[in-house]
């Protein structure tokens, strides 16, 4: 994996943020592509020595402050570290969006920053329980609910796609407030706290059959009477002491989470255009060398331009977060355009290799199945369109 030519660096890249960037691609092509290639087919959680690797390097606490044991890095890192651990195994790369303080804002001073240090250092990483067999894109519409019970709450309902659900320290589920008396109430989000591989008390789970995304196990949940109280509600940082600030610390997430999603994209691309590289270099058809057509030649260029202008865009939203500038409409507008992006890049790279490309003896397969996934978790396409279009064309009153 080459490393970018000095004379095309963005106007951001620091000393610093080269040193960072050079570290995780070394660890992504040393560590993280082996591993990929050797257990992706398992279709079993992700081995435990790569966790432990992670955590070693940091990298479930980029965006953790230094006070707490994390790098105390910004968004821009923290996508950068991404895109080149979603080059090796775009579920790496996933993995450590499951930390990053994820789940360690609560009332209690204490538990906030014992959570937080677990975080930093790995030990803290979980699963979040928020879409429902009839509600997806539309987290306003949940139907999973918290009735009040003497000073807690009874939680009860049906989750899916709760990735890392049994592998994780804490399922993060979000669900409606009722009183006893039926009266519904705003949304909350309440952190179940537990031991890894095992589900809290009152609830079960069976693994969710994917076609790709391996080595993070997805899971349908059923919560029946699962015990909470105010204490385990999950605030976001500086928003507290309201009801329904459950609801808005997951929304508060959703820009970076869409950013990151769009750095796992552009790894996945770039994993397609060199491995295609490598791939049409060796194989010889006619005489010469695949890469010597014009025509694949061509394709090549087209694939590394879509690439290069993908990461310029998710780098640029990225440093315009750490600059504290609001940027919903620009995440999803580089979620939109880097996710759509892989799916056509690796699908392209797939057809330069050919009937191999149909086989599951190159890695290809692996980047074109995780690639289809990208336009739909974290909003799908449709709903980064529909983010886009009510901020810049105003619904005519009627």
């Amino acid at each position: 994996m080459p490393a970018p030519a000095p004379d095309l660096l963005p106007p951001w890249s620091t000393p610093e943020r080269q040193t960072i960037l050079a570290e995780a691609r070394a660890f992504a092509t040393d560590v993280v592509l082996p591993t990929a290639n050797a257990h992706d087919r398992d279709e079993a959680a992700m081995p435990a020595e790569l966790l432990q690797k992670l955590a070693e390097h940091g990298y479930f606490g980029i965006t953790v402050p230094k006070k707490y044991g994390g790098l105390g890095l910004g968004v821009f890192e923290y996508c950068m570290i991404a895109e080149e651990l979603g080059r090796g195994w775009m579920s790496a790369a996933s993995l450590i969006a499951r930390a990053q303080g994820l789940a360690t804002t609560f009332a209690d001073p204490e538990r906030t920053e014992r959570s937080r240090r677990r975080s930093a250092r790995g030990e803290w990483i979980g699963a979040a329980a928020f879409s429902e067999p009839e509600s997806g894109s539309d987290l306003g519409s949940i139907e999973t609910i918290a009735v009040r019970d003497g000073d807690g709450y009874l939680i009860s309902g049906t989750k899916r796609w709760c990735g890392n659900a049994f592998e994780g320290d804490f399922i993060l589920v979000m669900c409606r407030i009722v009183e006893p008396d039926g009266t519904r109430g705003p949304v909350e989000t309440f952190v179940l706290e537990k031991a890894r591989n095992s589900f809290p008390i009152g609830v079960t789970g069976s693994p969710i059959d994917k076609i790709g995304y391996n080595g993070i196990v997805s899971y349908d949940l059923e919560l029946r009477d699962v015990r909470v109280t105010d204490a385990d509600i999950a605030e976001p940082f500086g928003f507290s002491g309201a009801e329904g600030r459950g609801f808005r610390a997951v929304e508060n997430g959703l820009n970076v989470a869409r950013v990151h999603t769009a750095a796992r994209a552009v790894g996945l691309a770039r994993a397609a255009v060199e491995d295609s590289i490598s791939y049409l270099q060796k194989r010889v058809q006619f005489g010469q060398p695949l890469g010597d057509f014009q025509a694949l030649r061509f394709e090549i260029a087209d694939m590394a331009a879509q690439v290069a202008q993908a990461r310029a865009f998710y780098q640029q939203v990225a440093h315009l977060m750490d600059s504290g500038i609001g940027c919903e409409r620009e995440a999803a507008m580089t979620k939109l355009l880097s996710t759509e992006m892989c799916v056509d890049v690796t699908g392209r790279a797939l057809q330069l290799h050919g009937g191999n490309g149909y086989t599951r003896d190159f890695p290809i397969e692996r980047y074109w199945r995780d690639a289809r996934l990208t336009t739909i978790f974290e909003g799908t396409s449709e709903i980064q369109k529909k983010i886009i279009s009510d901020r810049i064309l105003p619904r005519v009153a009627r």
